[in-house]
């Protein structure tokens, strides 16, 4: 009997990447495959520990087996340090991952015969696949736009837009990488929006190396579709979309979860909802607020005086203390308008028919997830690649409104109420991400252009 062809699924270790990457572990398995799934030891008991008893106890990671490595960094450091995270992988992780490859001849599930790396996991992963002789794919989980500005980093030297040694903004001004591609800004490049100076030079310098490396790879794909970025796939014809992912949407399988939802409680309040009617409120897993933003939220949110669902991460505000404005929690209970999780299951929360509006940080997931379920956005961006996620969100495909700071950097319990009612009332913008969201669920039907790459990509490393 013919073994089945085994993929090793590596993700970068942080939850936008964990997410969609299990999704695409999943539909590996719908085809036929084997999946060892490689996280960092520490991201792995945080997965283990965010699934429900029947994920674990029925085995509905099916033919996925999760495998923990270790990132390098001490049990007690901020692992939202993604520079020291980035640069540490390579001498912790990869000597791992290459033993994995090696042992699986030995294992029953077969020898690994494939590798799907997180672009972001870098060269030495996609080194190993070389010397190793297995396939090889990198997967860029979030918008083809910034993938293009990473593949862009010669010419963007070149024409003096960035420091050739750390990659930071030589202009003020803005460039385009094609006539037809979104607007960009040189101090908004994902490198340059990922917190503090310090190991920006080494990080630069990874990011580089990654360039290099793809370039060699047998496929790059990426979790995004045609209709939502059609002028940077043809600019950049080597990146194949694939997307987007259907994370969250198989029932009672894995995730990839850093916390566990609060399934129950989230449906439950949106089903005593009327429909189109809540706000719903989330940063992702990355996001910080200081304790006055994070106060002239709250009040907005009771301002606009809509019911709202709102994820409050128990890491959401420096301190890790959640200091409402007074009288706040008080008010909300006793008007039952709103309701706050740690945690959500935020594709069955956008599913849901009560949700009108999504405030977001513009992380890729839950751009597509949104787009995906026809929600229009309130576009607040953090860090990294969420400006550019911004630019298509409120620019290119004008499915959500920019959220705007004031003068001293804030944005205003005011101006949050605002954006909401507009949000609430604009037919146009509702009709558009509609349209969209029919536009991505096309193109994952068979003949659809991500559903067709895919199965291209799977017949490959097959062969």
């Amino acid at each position: 009997m013919t073994p089945r062809p085994h993929a090793l699924v590596i993700p970068y270790p942080a939850q936008g990447h964990v997410i969609p990457l299990l999704e695409l572990a999943h539909a590996l398995v719908d085809r036929g495959f084997t999946v060892t799934f490689v996280n960092s030891q520490f991201n792995h008991h945080r997965v283990l520990a965010a699934m429900t008893d029947t994920t674990t106890k029925n085995g509905l990671l099916d033919r996925i087996r999760l495998v923990a490595v270790p990132d390098g960094m001490e049990p007690g450091e901020d692992r939202n340090n993604l520079v020291r995270l980035t640069v540490l992988m390579p001498e912790h992780m990869a000597p791992r991952v290459e033993d994995l490859i090696s042992r699986s001849h030995a294992g029953t599930d077969g020898p690994i015969t494939c590798m799907v790396a997180d672009y972001n996991v870098g060269m030495w992963a996609l080194d190993i696949a070389r010397r190793t002789r297995i396939k090889s794919a990198a997967i860029w989980p979030a918008s083809a736009a910034v993938l293009a500005s990473l593949l862009s980093i010669p010419k963007l030297i070149q024409d003096n837009i960035i420091d050739s040694k750390d990659g930071s903004a030589l202009t003020q001004g803005t460039f385009k990488l094609s006539p037809d591609m979104p607007i960009m800004r040189p101090a908004h490049l994902a490198w340059n929006c990922i917190g503090d100076h310090q190991g920006q030079e080494a990080l630069f310098r990874y990011l580089i190396g990654g360039v290099h490396a793809v370039d060699k790879c047998d496929f790059i794909l990426c979790n995004s579709f045609l209709g939502a970025e059609e002028a940077t796939f043809a600019q950049f014809p080597k990146v194949i979309p694939i997307g987007p992912l259907l994370t969250g949407e198989r029932h009672s399988k894995a995730v990839g979860h850093f916390w566990r939802p609060e399934d129950d409680a989230c449906i439950l309040w949106l089903n005593s909802q009327p429909t189109r009617s809540v706000v719903y409120v989330a940063f992702g897993s990355f996001t910080m607020f200081d304790t006055r933003q994070f106060q002239e939220l709250a009040l907005g949110l009771e301002l606009c005086g809509r019911p709202f669902l709102w994820v409050v991460r128990p890491d959401f505000v420096h301190g890790d203390v959640h200091d409402f404005p007074q009288g706040f929690l008080d008010r909300v209970s006793a008007s039952g308008r709103g309701m706050m999780v740690a945690w959500s299951p935020q594709q069955r929360v956008l599913a849901h028919p009560a949700v009108a509006c999504f405030v977001s940080h513009c992380g890729w997931n839950s751009t597509m997830e949104g787009v995906r379920n026809g929600v229009p956005f309130l576009a607040w961006p953090y860090f990294a690649d969420q400006f550019v996620n911004q630019v298509y969100i409120c620019d290119v495909w004008k499915v959500g409104l920019r959220a705007q700071a004031d003068e001293s950097g804030v944005m205003t319990k005011e101006h949050i109420a605002s954006r909401v009612e507009e949000l609430m009332s604009g037919a146009s913008m509702r009709n558009r991400v509609e349209a969209m969201k029919k536009v991505a669920l096309e193109s994952l039907k068979e003949g659809g252009s991500s559903h067709d790459n895919f199965e291209m990509f799977v017949q490959a490393m097959k062969a």
